[in-house]
């Protein structure tokens, strides 16, 4: 049901880029944390909607353009990501005992 509300509100309100509304107004707007929110963009993300966010806020893809630049942002989070982990298997070899998962 908040999916739906998420996909309404975007659909009819955010249509590209220029018409992008910050997290924070969607919270408010659909009664969600922040957490909600962005667990709702990843399932309607996996489900094929093309809903793109940047640093200003979330809207509903106008353009193919506008969801390359979200998939290129979030493939560089996923390297971020990856290369914080690295580091901290590296930190690993400073405690005299080691635990594996």
């Amino acid at each position: 049901m908040r999916e739906e509300k998420l996909l309404f509100y975007l659909g009819h309100n955010c249509a590209g880029r220029e018409h992008r509304v910050s997290g924070r107004t969607l919270e408010r707007a659909l009664g969600i944390r922040g957490t909600d929110l962005r667990k709702l963009v990843s399932r309607l993300r996996k489900r094929g909607i093309p809903i793109c966010s940047d640093r200003n806020g979330y809207f509903y893809a106008a353009r193919a353009s506008e969801v390359y630049t979200t998939i290129h942002q979030l493939e560089a989070w996923i390297a971020g990501a990856k290369a914080a982990v690295q580091g901290l298997e590296r930190s690993l070899d400073s405690f005299s005992e080691r635990k594996s998962p």
